[in-house]
């Protein structure tokens, strides 16, 4: 039995994965971290789980932390996991960090676009960057994975393959992306009030948002080269999902079987993408509360363009299904175990 241990437990992804992981049959949550509600317990702070979580939520020592578990999931904001962690920590327990701070190899770019000091930079090249369909192998062997960002997982992986084959121009791609209101995190904010978000859409971040260079290096990566992209995010007035509807120009012509072919053979054999049939654009509801990612696209011989959709929960496939996706694979365990959840309709 696998301990965990979670630091930022009372957020909206900490609570995601204590749902999922008490579900989980190889894992026991040994600590709930949470500096808000210390000595309170945790299903006060979260009501659908009275009378299946008796613990009470504890503070952040990750030192502490570290004798007790297996594995910590550090669901905090930028900054502090990588203000706690340490060589003595990683030596006895693996790590998924939900926050940025080892997701972008770059120091520099991460101080520039999170406006703080890196506080372990020494830890960034070890770091594994955890979108488990692209670096499964390496994540088996960490001991450190930088768990990727809700819009970023969307965005890749919805371009990847074509991407990794030279398909698509990459200095043409543009991402337009639309989030619900549980990415914006639990705190209270003026913008997040009900009245401010209903019946309303709006884009923020207009070419400042910080999740653009994590998507820019990843794709750069499967591309081989430098990739500079306009990446918009909106705010919708729903509670969960992501929509990410991507442009890009064809390098050549080609049919929509010859696309399909290069998405299923990065995607066939994947348990949670799906690539969509024909003329079927993905939509957030039939993928709400499941760790899948549901693609799909549509060739605009008129532009010379493809038009690529991808679809995902930001707290599970977003978030804490992606971090119970990459401990498996740290652990050794079957890569679906604790995620086989049917996508919730209505």
């Amino acid at each position: 039995m696998i301990k965990a241990g979670i630091i930022g437990a009372t957020g909206y992804a900490g609570g995601e994965l204590v749902r999922i992981l008490t579900a989980h049959k190889d894992v026991e949550i040994k600590w709930y971290g949470s500096r808000s509600y210390i000595d309170q317990k945790y299903a006060s702070v979260y009501q659908n789980l009275f009378q299946i979580v008796d613990a009470v939520c504890m503070d952040d020592n990750m030192e502490e932390l570290a004798e007790q578990v297996d594995v910590i999931f550090t669901a905090t904001p930028q900054g502090l996991c990588a203000s706690l962690v340490n060589e003595q920590i990683l030596s006895k327990v693996k790590i998924v960090d939900l926050s940025a701070d080892f997701r972008i190899k770059d120091v520099s770019v991460y101080e520039k676009w999170y406006g703080i000091e890196h506080k372990s930079p020494q830890f960034i090249e070890e770091a594994v960057y955890g979108l488990c369909e692209v670096n499964r192998e390496e994540v088996k062997k960490a001991r450190l994975v930088a768990n990727p960002g809700c819009y970023t997982t969307c965005s890749i992986l919805t371009a990847y393959p074509l991407a990794k084959e030279g398909l698509i121009d990459m200095s043409t791609l543009i991402i337009d992306a639309k989030s619900g209101t549980s990415g914006a995190g639990r705190g209270a904010k003026t913008a997040n009030l009900f009245c401010e978000v209903n019946e309303n859409m709006k884009a923020y971040g207009v070419a400042t948002h910080r999740h653009t260079p994590e998507i820019e290096e990843q794709l750069g990566y499967a591309s081989g080269e430098e990739v500079v992209l306009n990446f918009t995010p909106h705010l919708v007035p729903m509670n969960r999902g992501i929509l990410a509807t991507e442009y890009a120009k064809l390098k050549k012509d080609v049919s929509w079987e010859e696309v399909k072919a290069i998405y299923d053979k990065y995607y066939e054999d994947e348990k949670f993408i799906r690539v969509l049939d024909k003329g079927i654009c993905p939509e957030t509801k039939w993928v709400e509360g499941s760790n899948y990612v549901d693609i799909g696209f549509q060739i605009d011989p008129r532009t010379k363009r493809i038009i690529m959709m991808g679809a995902i929960d930001n707290l599970v496939k977003g978030a804490a299904g992606q971090a119970v996706q990459n401990m498996n694979l740290m652990f050794g365990l079957p890569e679906r175990e604790g995620l086989e959840l049917v996508p919730m309709f209505p």
